[in-house]
Formats: structure tokens, sequence, C-alpha cells
């Protein structure tokens, strides 16, 4: 198969609104050695990639200074030291960078098969979230059968993930989100849905559980509920942070009951993670998860895809959190 020499790709000029990303023509990237390059067929739009148009999160040294963390599509050249794939094979991947755009490249090692009976959009909706709620409330909150977990954010791409993945390795699992109509979207994922506009979470969870509190807090709004996360939690509980949707900043917090409770608090990303530690993450992903996914337990929840040259009402729709799940780019539109 003979390559094309360039490909469409979406660009921002300088930081700014969705209005600053626009379609243009540039040059396919070549793999490094360990990187496979794949023609993409559909693509995820996520939290990440808004920071980054808006000058809020560069990319790391040495990655594709594109937009697009997440991708699936057809693997077309391999780098000199990949020998898991060969051209032709459908993959996903979590890229550094460079997913809105016709071809992409990616480490093997962050690259996944699609899941059986999985099509390019649904597979592209995986990296990104599942490779971020399996690394922090797996690994990193150590959530286990039988415990209670509190998501913030349950009707977003990594809130609805971590709902599905609780459930089905055996937590009860508790959410906040912002409307009647998620609280029904989280509820049918079998979650208990509160909605914090009108209720305050920490009254359910204490009532819910008798006083006992959370095993684990998955939140990705920062400062505005640190307080009643950590009054939240449950004796050796373990508070999560992997965004600060409402500021990282907290003055005049007592930290006494972190000590007293013997309480965890951590937090991650996954942008600057080497290589081999993204490959462990999907490594843990294909034997544990990938089997789930492909009896058709959990699974991604597409809210509106858009071809690449509407990727700014994509991000907009992002902006607004009016979605339920993920949004899409179709790449093959």
């Amino acid at each position: 198969m003979r390559l094309p020499t360039t490909m469409k790709h979406i660009a921002c000029a300088a930081p700014g609104g969705p209005e600053v990303m626009e379609l243009v023509e540039g040059p396919v990237p070549t793999p490094r050695a360990d990187e496979v390059l794949i023609r993409v067929l559909a693509a995820g739009v996520n939290r990440p990639d808004v920071a980054q148009r808006q000058g809020a999160y560069p990319p790391p040294p040495g990655a594709s200074p594109l937009l697009g963390l997440e991708v699936a599509g057809e693997v077309v050249a391999v780098g000199a030291e990949v020998t898991r794939y060969r051209p032709g094979e459908r993959v996903c991947a979590l890229t550094n960078g460079g997913g809105y755009a016709e071809y992409a490249t990616a480490p093997a090692a962050q690259t996944l098969p699609w899941p059986a009976g999985y099509d390019a959009l649904r597979a592209a909706a995986l990296p990104e979230t599942y490779f971020t709620v399996w690394a922090n409330l797996f690994m990193l909150g150590r959530l286990a059968a039988g415990e209670t977990v509190l998501i913030h954010g349950g009707t977003s791409g990594i809130g609805v993930t971590a709902i599905q993945l609780a459930r089905e390795f055996g937590a009860q699992v508790f959410t906040t989100v912002g409307s009647a109509e998620k609280v029904e979207a989280a509820a049918a994922l079998g979650a208990v849905a509160i909605n914090y506009r009108e209720t305050d979470f920490l009254e359910v969870v204490r009532e819910r559980t008798g006083g006992r509190g959370v095993d684990v807090v998955l939140d990705m709004v920062g400062a505005a509920y640190f307080p009643r996360n950590i009054r939240a939690l449950a004796l050796e509980g373990r508070l999560v942070l992997i965004a600060f949707l409402q500021g990282s900043r907290l003055e005049g917090f007592d930290l006494a009951p972190i000590m007293v409770r013997r309480l965890t608090v951590c937090g991650s990303t996954m942008r600057p993670r080497t290589t081999a530690q993204k490959g462990r993450i999907a490594a843990a992903l294909h034997e544990m998860v990938w089997p789930v996914l492909a009896a058709g337990r959990c699974g991604p929840i597409i809210h509106r895809r858009f071809p690449l040259a509407e990727v700014a009402q994509a991000h907009a729709l992002m902006q607004s959190s009016a979605h339920i799940g993920k949004i899409m780019l179709d790449v093959a539109l």
C-alpha cells in the first residue's frame, strides 16, 4: 500500500476558543521505531484537548503538537522495533497527540485491538477514558469488590466509564451529576445518582452508608469539593484527583482528619507517563476489561459524533457540559 505524503488535520493558529481550530493540510507523520502509523477512522474529544487548545495543557517534550489523544483505525505502517502489529490490523490507541488527523502515530505499547463486535467509532471512544479510569480508580485508588465509591461528573466520558467498571468489578457506586436527565442516565448505569445542584452529596453518602462514608472518591472538580470529599471518606479511604475543573488551590482547610482517619490523597495525569507505564495499563485493560467489552457489558456511550471539519462545534459541546458520554470525531466522513 502506497501512503500519501500529505493529510488533513486540525491545527490551532493560537490559543483561544473553539474558533481557533481549522482544517488544514500537512505532512503524514513517520512512525518512530516503537510506533505504528494509523489511518484514523475516528477520534475522541476530551477535556485535555480543550485545555491544550486554550494554551493550558502543553504537550510533553517529543509529543505531537496536534490535538487528539485517542483514535481508532487501521495500521498502515510500523516502526523497525514493532513486532506485535502488521499493516491492515485494526487498533485503537492512546496517542501522545495528533489524533485529530487522517493519520496518527502511537507507540505500539499504547495500542489495543478493537474489542469483538466494535466499530471504529466505539473503539476510538475507549482509550482515554479506560486508561484513565483503570489507572486511577483501580491501580491507584485500589477499588475492590464490596467497596463503595463516589464518582464526580458521572455522565462525562470518564464518569460513565468509571461507573460501569466499578459496578462490573463489584463496587457500590454513588455519583454526582447536574440535571434530572443526567440523574436518570447515571441511575440507569447502576449508580446512586445525586443532583449536586439540588442536594449535598455529602449528606446522601453519609445517610446511605450509615455514616461510614465511601472507600474511594474519584474527583475531577478539585478545590471546591476537597473538604467534603475528605469528610465523605470512610476510615482508610482514598481520594484520587484527576482534574481541577474548579481550581487547585485551597486555603483554611484542617489537615488533621487525613492523619486521624488514615486517609490517602493522591492524583495523577496520564499524558506525561512513559510509554512503559502506559503499556502496563494497556496490558491490564486487555486482560481484565477487553473480555468484558467483547461480552457486551460496559462500553462507551456515544453522545454525538461530528465530522472532523466540525471540530469547533464538538469542543463547544464539550465545554457546555451538556453531553452524556463521549463526543466523537468521525474522520472517515
